[in-house]
């Protein structure tokens, strides 16, 4: 049987739900994990984990699309600046540190090298790369737009300049960019809205190829 939900279940209406919708958390919906990067104006490097994003191509480019970014944060004052980021993708062997740059944001702090992070020059933006992610996307504003009419948070569409990528990551058949070594996935406070009893919690997620496409 199948239920609806078109409003707060009763179990959930005195739930703590951090400026997200009751629904992010009755749907949790998996997201990749990141780390968006820009300069300070002072030079030191910014750091954000993120995640609430999507990625897209199109004939003309490779899109990069941040639904969900706090304009009274560091990551979107810095950008704002240049109308350039970074988005580097941690292993799990990396993303204790990445984490780090939660505890470590600070104006003052350089905060890439804080938690113990090697930064690099980006080679197509005015953006520093984080030399120990896998993957790095160098990105520029496309455009932007307010997700709610006065909000606090914006729709970012990034277009992506450059992609910089380890080279043990390009070959499915050796190690590939999936599994317990690849990409990793923020799943969201997946909440039951019937029982829900005031306990949720984050999880870390790995995606596994299930079957090839092509076997129709």
């Amino acid at each position: 049987m199948k239920k609806e939900y078109a409003a707060v279940p009763p179990a959930m209406a005195g739930m703590q739900t951090y400026g997200f919708s009751w629904m992010d958390f009755v749907t949790a919906i998996p997201s990749p994990l990141f780390v968006a990067t820009t300069y300070k104006p002072d030079g030191k490097t910014n750091a954000c984990l993120q995640s609430w994003a999507c990625f897209n191509g199109e004939t003309d480019g490779f899109f990069a699309i941040l639904s969900s970014v706090n304009t009274a944060g560091h990551f979107y004052q810095t950008f704002k600046a240049t109308n350039a980021c970074v988005l580097n993708f941690p292993s799990a062997d990396v993303y204790d540190r990445c984490l780090a740059t939660i505890r470590n944001n600070r104006w003052d702090a350089d905060e890439i090298a804080a938690s113990g992070l090697t930064a690099e020059p980006a080679a197509t933006v005015h953006a520093p790369r984080i030399a120990e992610c896998f993957l790095a996307l160098e990105c520029e504003l496309a455009w932007e737009h307010e997700t709610t009419p006065g909000g606090t948070h914006k729709l970012l569409y990034l277009k992506v300049k450059n992609i910089c990528m380890d080279e043990a990551y390009l070959d499915e058949a050796a190690q590939g960019r999936y599994g317990e070594s690849g990409y990793l996935y923020n799943v969201h406070y997946p909440v039951n809205p019937e029982t829900y009893a005031g306990k949720a919690h984050d999880y870390i997620a790995v995606l596994q190829k299930l079957r090839d496409m092509g076997e129709y």
